[in-house]
Order: structure tokens, then sequence, then C-alpha cells
């Protein structure tokens, strides 16, 4: 028998024993009057005196045993604190109900503040009852969850363990409340769409299929809410925003996970530019709220958030950081083999704005550490970006890169059906050869835009990509409570 399965035992039977001596194994019967943190933030009585008697409960995550006294650290949502439990003190019925206790179990205790001769504010019991025992043990020694598959796989566990696990998740939910805030505070409404698509729409990217039975029809899990988003500038609604899942059924990485949440806005009469003093002014603001900087420190680099923020053409960074001659950046002809050169395959029609966005991704992307925005991304890469006025083959558009990942995509929105519809079919006719599902025609938005859409801009944040850069988290599955992995071996 392993180790493992030895405690699982040694644990049952002390299950059976507290059992057997009238105790409730999994009670829902203890209602604590205070929050550990609440104590901890109590003056304790003074010496000598005894004060006021609390209840409190939590898991217990440490325990030290002398025969007829122990000392244990109980852990509820606010925080840790000590427990002194004694013997002569709660009675020998109820500490022989204590000695089955184990660390992880879940359990309560009434008792009074006191300061130890170490100078830590505790609790001394005077009554302990058991709430829920635990079978399995935490990790040896409390020393924390180390491994990372498992820290992922057993995030229950990595919660319990790590503290500042919960940290980085405490403020996630406090960035989405951030932004959240900064939509309303301008007038954005949030608006909830469809999660199931009839067309696999709305960006490039491959979509998880499903099928009702009701309808006999397939349905795609959407890849991005913008074409429902559109819709609603069409009905009326001029700003508007929503937080939500998108799924793509594409890589795991450090960077990307199948189903992640994203912030897509938009706002009738505003453009491109409109957007980046937008998420200037909300990111810088959001790092300020959350960790009292725009200066942030991610994995050893030094990071500045402080507006202005750096904006720059593709082909300008594909010479100035890519290293590219501005010549061959301007030459159709030149660009499109040079791709070839540097290994970059294209699919046969493609034509040089796809070979200049590939380039970009391969010599520029990684190396934009402070905040940057790259505009005039192609209209080839861009099917639902307005052109720009002045040169047709680029659009008003731009992506927001920090640390070497693309935060947002925004764009000046293209209201134009005709337009719209061409481009579409132009995306339809050159599909992949590797794409599994066949793209089609939304004949539904195209007859939205015929009714006449308001010019607007919108944009996309990465959720998961801003939570990893404000909590300098190395990977996306450190700010997914339940990331995707392999089926356990």
């Amino acid at each position: 028998m392993n180790k493992d399965s030895q405690i699982l035992k040694n644990r049952i039977k002390k299950a059976g024993d507290l059992a057997a001596l009238g105790a409730n194994l999994y009670a829902n019967d203890f209602i604590p009057d205070q929050t550990i943190a609440a104590l901890l933030a109590m003056q304790p009585p003074e010496e000598n005196s005894r004060g006021p008697e609390h209840l409190i409960a939590g898991r217990i995550i440490g325990l030290r045993r002398f025969g007829k006294a122990a000392f244990l650290h109980l852990q509820d949502a606010s925080g840790r604190m000590q427990v002194y439990i004694k013997r002569d003190e709660v009675g020998t019925e109820n500490y022989d109900w204590f000695k089955k206790l184990d660390v992880g179990d879940f359990a309560g205790f009434k008792g009074s503040l006191f300061i130890t001769k170490t100078g830590e504010l505790s609790l001394k019991a005077s009554w302990v009852k058991p709430i829920t025992k635990s079978l399995r043990p935490l990790p040896e020694k409390f020393h924390g969850l180390t491994d990372v598959e498992t820290r992922y796989r057993q995030r229950y566990v990595d919660l319990i363990v790590n503290p500042e696990v919960k940290d980085v998740f405490r403020k996630r939910v406090e960035i989405i409340r951030l932004i959240r805030d900064f939509l309303n505070n301008r007038d954005f409404m949030e608006v909830e769409t469809p999660m199931m698509h009839p067309i696999a729409g709305g960006a490039t990217a491959k979509p998880f299929r499903t099928h009702h039975n009701a309808l006999n029809m397939d349905l795609y899990l959407r890849v991005a809410p913008e074409l429902y988003l559109k819709r609603l500038l069409v009905g009326g609604f001029e700003r508007v925003f929503e937080i939500n899942r998108n799924f793509r059924n594409e890589g795991l990485s450090t960077r990307h996970n199948p189903e992640f949440t994203m912030c897509e806005f938009y706002q009738a009469y505003a453009t491109y530019e409109d957007m980046m003093n937008l998420t200037e002014e909300m990111v810088s603001w959001i790092s300020s709220e959350v960790n009292g900087s725009m200066q942030i420190n991610y994995q050893g680099t030094e990071v500045n958030l402080a507006p202005p923020w750096r904006r720059m053409t593709m082909a300008q960074s594909l010479t100035e950081i890519g290293g590219i001659a501005a010549e061959t950046v301007a030459d159709d002809e030149a660009i499109m083999t040079l791709a070839v050169e540097k290994g970059i395959e294209l699919d046969k029609n493609a034509g040089p704005g796809k070979a200049r966005t590939e380039l970009f991704e391969l010599l520029v992307e990684e190396n934009i550490i402070n905040p940057t925005f790259i505009t005039a991304y192609p209209t080839e890469v861009s099917p639902l970006a307005r052109r720009n006025a002045d040169d047709p083959s680029i659009t008003d558009r731009f992506e927001l890169f920090i640390t070497g990942r693309e935060i947002a995509n925004a764009f000046s929105e293209l209201n134009d059906p005709v337009d719209q519809r061409q481009r579409m079919e132009r995306q339809i006719a050159n599909r992949g050869d590797d794409e599994e599902i066949f793209p089609e025609l939304d004949k539904d938005f195209i007859r939205a835009l015929e009714y006449g859409m308001p010019p607007a801009a919108g944009q996309g944040i990465g959720i998961d990509r801003l939570v990893m850069l404000l909590t300098n988290a190395a990977s996306i599955r450190d700010v997914i409570l339940f990331p995707h992995l392999r089926p356990e071996a």
C-alpha cells in the first residue's frame, strides 16, 4: 500500500471513530458570528482578563499537538488565525472529538481572544465542533502545491494552500468590475448576445460545432460577438458592450485557452482613434486602481502604462523594429519574396497584405514591450474594418501590444453593405485548405447593414491577457480558474 492510500485509510478510520463518538461528519448547523479578518482587527482584552466569546469556522491548515493541548491555524475566506485548544478548557469529551481532527478538516470554535507569549493574537477555545471531515490530505507539511500541472488540474487544492493564487483571482474580479465601471460611467450599456451561432463568423478562427436536435441544425459556439453587437448599433443602441466567453477550437499554450473572456464594446460616431484614447485611459486607470501605479513589473521587465502610448503603422514597425528596409516594405513583390525567404508558408491566395502581417508577427510582435498601438493593418486581413480614406489597401484599425502580446483589437467599423458583402465573399472564396468549417455568408448581417448602421468604432480586449499583465502571471492558465488540460493519464 502506498503512502497516500495509507493516509486515506487512516482518515477514513478517524471519520468512523468520530461518527462513533456522536459527531456529524458533514454538519450544517454551525453559524460563525465573526470572520477571521474581523477578529484579527479587534483589540485584545487586557492581560489576565477574558473578553467576550466569538464563534468562528474554517479549514484547519496547520496543527501542533502537545498531549493535552494544541495550537492550530484556521483559515476562512477572509484570512488565517491561530487557535489554542486545551483539554481542561473544552472538557474531555469535546477534546476527544478534537483529537480525531486532521489538517484539512473544517471545524467551528467558540472562544475568546488573547495574546500568546510570542505576541500573536489568537483564539482560546472553550468549545470545538467538527463540521466537515477531509478524507484526503493537503500537500505534505503545508509547503504548498508546487507541481504546475497538478495546480491547474486540482485548482481547489491550489486555492487552499497557495494564498497568492487567491489574490490573483480577486484581482481578476476587480479588473472586470473596473472595466464595467469605466464603460458604464461613459454611457455604455451592457448587453448579452447569443453564445451559439447559426453561422461561424465574427472572426477568423476555427469554431466548436454542436447540433440542435429540435431545430435539426448545426450551431457554432461563438468565436466573437462582433456581428451581433453591430446589429444593436443598427437597432439604435449607440454604445454597447459585452463581457463574456468566446470559444476557438485551436491550440493550447501559455497565451491561448479554447474558451476565454473578452470585452467587446462599440460606439457610434467614433473612430479607431477615439478607441485608442479610450483604451489608454481605461488600462492606465485600472492599473492605478489595482496595483497603485502605472509602472508595473512583468516577469522581470519594467513596463510603463502611463499615457500617451506609442503609435506606429504596421509598415513603420516592420522597418523600425523588424529591421526591414522601408523600400522592401512598400514593394508588394519584394515583401512576398521576403516572407517566403523567412520560412513563412503563404496560402496560394495570399497577397502582400498577408505577407506583411505574417512578417510583423514573426519579427516585430514579441519585441514590443511598452504599450504600442500598431495601426494601418492591410485590408486583406481586416474584412470587417473600414478602409482608409487615403489608401484603400489599409484599414483604420489598430492592435494594442504590451510585453509582446496582443491585448486589444479595434477599428473604425465597415458600414457599407456592398463593400462588406464583397469582402465576405472574397474571404469565403479564399478559404484555406486546412479550414474544417466552410465559411458562409452572413446574409442577415448584410441585411442589417442595408437598413443602415451609423459610423462607429469598436474594440475587443482580451480579459485574460490583461489580467496576466496586471498580476504578473506567466501563463494564461494562471488567471483562469479551471483551464483546459489534456486528460489525466
